[in-house]
């Protein structure tokens, strides 16, 4: 922890969120003095003091360690360049419209980048009626499964989690079309257009 570039972060988001020392200081139960002097580097906060001066800044306590706020550049509302974040303990879905910094599990999750399904790993798409009917030869057990679908057309996203055990059923309109993605417990974060 570099104490000029963490009192110099530490400044930046008190005054971001309009709090003087004092009321920092308050909601830590330390003395202004002490936020003084964190922010002019001339010590760091006490380990006992990392999370509550996270939770009160609004950031992690990995940005505050690290003294950095990278910010992501504005997106468009191209929603086929989602970033998908899957907890591998609890099965967590996340998606954000760029990179994001998530944790799930007290884990830091890294984006997954969708491959595209191999001819034995798509689903199948048959037009009824009006509808594209979706299915799947994938086992649906508690440990093989697909645990979730995304379809990601222009601006927006429709998604739907699916369960264990349960059989696997989409239905879409035919006017619908764009990136489907899934997860399967088994091959990863797959991709097919449809």
């Amino acid at each position: 922890m570099d104490p000029v570039k963490t009192g110099t972060l530490i400044r930046t988001l008190r005054t971001r969120l309009g709090l003087t020392q004092r009321e920092l200081a308050e909601r830590l139960t330390v003395s202004d003095r002490t936020i003084s002097k964190w922010e002019r580097g001339l010590g760091c906060p006490d380990i006992s003091l990392l999370a509550p001066l996270a939770a009160a800044l609004g950031v992690s306590t990995e940005s505050l360690l690290t003294a950095d706020l990278t910010e992501n550049p504005p997106q468009g509302g191209n929603m086929k360049n989602t970033v998908f974040y899957i907890c591998p303990v609890c099965g967590n879905l996340i998606f954000s419209a760029s990179p994001a910094g998530v944790q799930c599990c007290g884990r830091t999750l890294e984006p997954q980048k969708p491959r595209k399904a191999e001819e034995h790993q798509r689903l199948h798409t048959e037009p009824v009626e009006d509808e594209w009917y979706i299915t799947t030869d994938h086992p649906m057990t508690k440990t093989e499964h697909i645990a979730f679908a995304a379809l990601l057309s222009g601006g927006s996203l429709r998604g739907w989690r699916q369960y264990p055990e349960w059989d696997f059923q989409l239905r879409l309109s035919r006017r619908e079309h764009g990136l489907l993605v899934w997860y399967s417990t088994r091959d990863g974060l797959l991709y097919q257009l449809i």
